[in-house]
């Protein structure tokens, strides 16, 4: 992706975090954020696309926290526990007004982009599953399917807000006890003392 055009998108997510915005226009963006309206229409020719770019660089983000890592010989509950505490940092100021407001205004497109992050996660999620049944930190019953794709649900209703009120929860306690818990619910015996031991060097 160009940079000029991921330095804009960077501070429109800031912005967004900080101020909330309902609509992604290219005078309201514009505006808010003191970029003149040439310059975006030089990175994207609509509202729609910029807001297909937002959303593909965060799906950029959250693939880069795998990719940044050579997990080659490393223990799965490492790996989990590595790629939790990089998701926590990354995404614990978004709010779930910011994901409603795009879910409502931009259906077609944030439905897309929910569809390749469910992908993307289910296939790390299923591999992640399958190395720890090898290394026994994972029960050898547990079906890899049905668990990746609990995993994701959990990751959905995080963002709900009718479940947990923003004003109640912050993204990374619920995210950090969502994490606990599912660990909790897979670990073998031996698994779960290597967690235990391990979880407090990642704030857990």
């Amino acid at each position: 992706m160009d940079q000029a055009l991921v330095e804009i998108l960077e501070k429109i997510r800031q912005f967004s975090v900080e101020n909330g915005m309902r609509h992604y226009s290219i005078p309201e963006i514009s505006k808010r954020l003191q970029i003149p309206e040439e310059s975006l229409f030089q990175l994207v020719s609509s509202e729609e696309e910029l807001v297909e770019k937002a959303l593909e660089y965060e799906r950029d983000c959250f693939r880069e926290i795998f990719e940044r890592h050579n997990f080659d010989g490393v223990n799965s509950i490492d790996i989990m526990l590595i790629v939790s505490r990089d998701i926590s940092r990354r995404f614990y100021d978004i709010s779930p007004s910011v994901t409603m407001h795009l879910k409502n205004n931009y259906p077609g497109i944030y439905q897309s982009h929910v569809e390749e992050r469910i992908r993307f996660i289910f296939e790390m999620m299923q591999l992640n599953i399958q190395k720890g049944i090898r290394q026994k930190m994972y029960r050898s019953d547990v079906s890899t399917e049905l668990v990746s794709r609990l995993y994701i649900s959990r990751l959905i209703d995080l963002h709900d807000p009718a479940i947990f009120p923003p004003e109640k929860f912050s993204f990374e306690t619920l995210f950090n006890t969502m994490f606990d818990h599912f660990i909790r619910g897979i670990a073998t015996p031996a698994g779960l003392k290597y967690y235990e031991e391990k979880k407090s060097e990642f704030g857990l």
